[in-house]
C-alpha cells in the first residue's frame, strides 16, 4: 500500500500567560492511499490539533508532516477541510459555495459550475443550487461543506467531527452518504471524531490516542465487510474492543477535571 499521509516524531506544545501546555507527544503515523482513517482519543487528547496541523493552519513544535513525501508548510488545495460547524458563506447560494475554492483557482466559469453541479448531485442536493444556507438543515449545509470540499480535488480530505452537531438519524444518513462518495471518489480520508460506533462505522482503522498529551496508544483495524450492520455481533465485538482501550484515558481525563 502506498503511504499518502506521513507524520514523524510530531510534538505541539502550546505556550500561553507563562505555561507550556503539551497537547501532542512523538506522533508517528502513516496513511495509507484511498484509505479512510479516523482519530479518537478523550476530550483534550489533540485530535483536532492534529488535524490542524495536517492541514497546515496550525505548526508542530517538533516533527514534521508529509503530504506525498513533500513538508507541509501551510494550508494547500491538496487538502480539503470539513469542520464541525457548517463554514459555508451565507450570502452565496449552494452552487455559488461549491464553487469558491473553484473561482479562486480560476478556473473558467462554464467548468466550474460543471463540477460544481457533478458534486452538489454527489451529496443529494440536486435542485438546491439556488438555495441559501438559511434555507437549508443543519444535514444539508454540512452536505454542501462536503460537496465544497470535493469539488478541489485535494489529495486528502480531513474531517474535523464534522456530524456531531446533528440528530442521530441525520448522522447515520450523512455517514452513509459519506462512505458512498468515498467508495465513488476514492479520496484518503482522515476523520477525527468522539463517536465509537462512527468510527467502527465508517474506517479502515481507528487511531486511539492517550490522554494529554496525546501518543498513539494503539491502532485497530476494522476487518468488517461494508457495509456494515451496527448490530451485528462482530461490530459490538470491536465497540468493547475501543471502549476497553478508551476507558484508561477517559478515566485520566475526568480524574484531572479536564
Amino acid at each position: 500500500m502506498n503511504v499518502k499521509l506521513k507524520v514523524e516524531n510530531l510534538s505541539k506544545i502550546f505556550e500561553f500567560n507563562g505555561n507550556r501546555v503539551k497537547a501532542l507527544e512523538n506522533i508517528n503515523l502513516e496513511v495509507y492511499e484511498n484509505e479512510f482513517l479516523t482519530v479518537m482519543g478523550p476530550s483534550g487528547c489533540g485530535k483536532t490539533t492534529l488535524l490542524r496541523i495536517i492541514a497546515g493552519l496550525d505548526t508542530p513544535t517538533e516533527g514534521r508532516v508529509l503530504l506525498d513525501g513533500r513538508e507541509v508548510k501551510g494550508p494547500g488545495a491538496d487538502r480539503g477541510v470539513v469542520f464541525q460547524q457548517y463554514t459555508l458563506m451565507p450570502w452565496r447560494t449552494v452552487l455559488k459555495n461549491v464553487t469558491f475554492g473553484l473561482e479562486l483557482r480560476g478556473v473558467p466559469k462554464d467548468e466550474r459550475i460543471k463540477i460544481a453541479k457533478k458534486f452538489i448531485k454527489m451529496v443529494g442536493l440536486e435542485g438546491f443550487e439556488d438555495a441559501y444556507p438559511y434555507q437549508l438543515s443543519g444535514g444539508m449545509q454540512q452536505r454542501v461543506a462536503i460537496a465544497r470540499t470535493l469539488a478541489n480535488n485535494p489529495e486528502i480530505v480531513l474531517m474535523d467531527e464534522p456530524f456531531a452537531a446533528l440528530d442521530a438519524q441525520t448522522r447515520n444518513i450523512l455517514q452513509n452518504e459519506l462512505l458512498k462518495i468515498w467508495q465513488k471518489d476514492r479520496k484518503t480520508v482522515f476523520f477525527v471524531t468522539h463517536s465509537i460506533d462512527e468510527a467502527i462505522y465508517l474506517s479502515d482503522r481507528v487511531v486511539v490516542l492517550t490522554a494529554r498529551p496525546g501518543r498513539i496508544k494503539e491502532i485497530v483495524e476494522i476487518k468488517l465487510e461494508r457495509p456494515r450492520d451496527r448490530t451485528s455481533i462482530e461490530f459490538l465485538e470491536y465497540r468493547k474492543l475501543l471502549l476497553e482501550i478508551l476507558k484508561e484515558e477517559v478515566l485520566k481525563t475526568i480524574k484531572r477535571g479536564e
